[in-house]
């Protein structure tokens, strides 16, 4: 089996090549390499991935028309497109990146799945969808058409144009509505990495919403799972499934949980929420479950101490 994960040297698509490398699966993994945060740990996660004989490495842009061209002649079994700008906050400052890289981007992976008559595409959403939302926990069958971020508008895009291409063409695709991933090789402008560094470097950490903020915090490992689940599910249609851990964690136990396993405390800067961010999200795994055999098992307090281990290794701090 071959798949192509774009996004290849992103947080979730290293952790996503890994492990399908692992199964002995082919991954001709394709990334941009751009500069949104530090290209240094992007390249560092690709150096682990290229140790496997069935890795292959291709520097593009999601964007190029051309892309096609570079696979000709390659069978692809399935696409799994996790290439996008990040980032509901950079959206305010930089929205033409946003309307690009989500919705031109992942607009070419459709024209390449139907052009190259590939049966399958998984493309990676957001809890950001959920927007304004005031139900909880969150459901796939809930409307979702009050983004308040450019983020959440650019995934919530992707997603109706899969479902035509999904109608119109006849192959299957899987969205994946993500909820604040973290772990191990995790993204610098992320939570869990701020706070970790700034604690460390006894810097403030910025708290919003003056601390009264939950989230689904999930870990890396179970959303790889999710998208494994995903990858042999048989549903037809265009499908939409959330990936969380079905528990919603206030922030301010996720730092304490942070500040235990460092053995410091933080300075907070509490602030007024942000434009763009929720109070709250939490996910209705339901159908994840039953369609993906989707199972989060990783608490904060498993999940941190081995982001804190990793983060030491990397940095040298032990």
């Amino acid at each position: 089996m071959t798949i192509l994960v774009t996004g290849a040297a992103g947080f979730i698509g290293f952790h996503l090549s890994k492990s399908l490398l692992k199964k002995n699966i082919q991954v001709i993994g394709i990334d941009n390499l751009n500069s949104y945060y530090d290209v240094n740990l992007k390249k560092k996660r690709l150096q682990q991935l290229k140790k496997n004989k069935n890795f292959f490495f291709h520097k593009i842009d999601i964007q190029e028309k051309k892309l096609l061209n570079y696979f000709k002649k390659k069978k692809i079994d399935c696409v799994i497109n996790l290439a996008a700008q990040a980032g509901v906050r950079h959206s305010l400052k930089d929205p033409y990146t946003y309307i690009n890289s989500n919705i031109l981007g992942h607009l070419n992976m459709l024209e390449f799945v139907k052009k190259k008559k590939i049966k399958k595409l998984i493309y990676a959403s957001s809890s950001s969808v959920y927007g304004g939302n005031k139900k909880l926990p969150f459901s796939v069958e809930d409307r979702v058409d009050q983004p308040v971020s450019l983020y959440a508008a650019s995934k919530k895009s992707c997603e109706l144009i899969s479902e035509c291409y999904s109608k119109l063409f006849g192959f299957q695709c899987i969205g994946l509505r993500f909820f604040t991933v973290y772990g191990p090789w995790g993204r610098p402008d992320m939570a869990t990495f701020i706070f970790t560094k700034n604690i460390i470097n006894k810097k403030k950490i910025k708290v919003f919403n003056f601390g009264k903020m939950k989230r689904d915090f999930t870990y890396i490992d179970d959303i790889i799972q999710g998208i494994e689940g995903a990858i042999t599910c048989s549903k037809k249609a265009h499908t939409i499934y959330n990936l969380g851990n079905n528990n919603s964690e206030n922030l301010m136990d996720f730092i304490k949980t942070i500040e235990e396993n460092l053995g410091l405390k933080a300075k907070k800067d509490l602030l007024p929420l942000q434009p763009g961010d929720v109070p709250e999200t939490f996910a209705n795994i339901k159908t994840s479950k039953r369609d993906l055999n989707f199972s989060p098992k990783t608490k904060i307090s498993v999940g941190i101490p081995k982001f804190i281990q990793w983060f030491k290794e990397f940095y040298n701090l032990e």
